[in-house]
């Protein structure tokens, strides 16, 4: 993750401007402005840790928006070599430590924890999801069912928990879903269409609920196949169906979706597919426990 790009940039200066880190009054009034602090990033829990690189940046982009001098003191921060976004911590591990002015630590405190515990929570479920499919061949995908704004930073979570990265915006991938379909004419309309227009090296993957939608979209040319909400038997004959019809071509990607839950993934995985993908790894993934416990230092 490049955390120097402009919409990272960006998106961590807004989190600091929202939370009005930069006029932070509890915090101008109480401590005194040449103190300084060491402020060490504790897991509380075992977890897959994700989110590290924006703690710099945070108080780079910090040092901008507040224009006092204790703003632009040096700082460091300090990891251990084999702690990195995308590795398991144990309760207790310190993933970091802040050496910095005490009142830049304290004002920024809340949106370093905000974010690596979002980002840190997606990479430990989404890690759980991968762990049950191991040995299956099928990979775990992210979808769209992202926070607004925050969809670039959880993708990249996704990642950092083992997991793959599905379309990231709508200009990203062609998928004719059940609303297409139904506004377009039906299968055979939309598919077709959507064949004759698209850029070249563009794949058109179609959803399907039904073996009659299957039967259809391999019919009119589908080059890939999202089987949305069966169950995992009903995936597997799928599967079969797909694999008997297109034995002498090319091979079309599976995917299956909808109501798949880590208590279920591995008998979709075992029915064959390619692809899994799950919403909840962004839409419900509980935030990981993090703190950042703050000491003054010693002259």
């Amino acid at each position: 993750m490049d955390w120097k790009n402009s919409r990272i940039d960006a998106l961590l200066e807004q989190a600091l401007v929202e939370d009005r880190a930069a006029g932070d009054m509890t915090t101008n009034l109480t401590i005194l402005p040449g103190l300084r602090a060491s402020g060490s990033i504790i897991a509380r829990q075992d977890m897959v840790v994700c989110g590290l690189g924006a703690v710099p940046r945070f108080f780079e982009i910090f040092a901008r928006l507040d224009k006092r001098a204790t703003a632009q003191t040096r700082f460091e921060v300090i990891s251990h070599p084999e702690i990195f976004d995308g590795v398991r911590v144990h309760k207790g591990q310190v993933l970091a430590v802040i050496r910095h002015n005490a009142r830049a630590l304290l004002s920024c405190e809340r949106v370093i924890l905000n974010l690596m515990q979002h980002l840190s929570g997606i990479a430990t479920l989404t890690r759980r999801y991968v762990d049950e499919i191991d040995g299956t061949g099928a990979r775990l995908l992210d979808t769209r069912k992202t926070v607004p704004g925050l969809r670039l930073l959880e993708k990249y979570a996704v990642l950092s928990g083992g997991g793959t990265n599905h379309r990231l915006d709508l200009a990203s991938g062609i998928l004719i879903k059940n609303n297409h379909i139904s506004l377009g004419g039906g299968l055979p309309a939309a598919l077709t269409r959507a064949l004759e227009k698209r850029k070249k090296g563009q794949r058109v993957q179609v959803e399907v609920r039904s073996p009659q939608e299957l039967d259809e979209a391999l019919q009119y040319g589908a080059e890939a196949i999202l089987l949305d909400n069966m169950t995992p038997d009903e995936v597997k004959q799928a599967v079969k169906r797909i694999r008997k019809a297109t034995k002498d071509e090319q091979h079309i990607p599976v995917e299956a979706s909808g109501g798949i839950v880590l208590e279920n993934i591995r008998a979709y995985a075992e029915a064959g597919v390619d692809f899994i993908s799950v919403g909840a790894l962004t839409h419900s993934a509980k935030a990981a426990d993090i703190s950042l416990r703050i000491v003054a230092e010693t002259a």
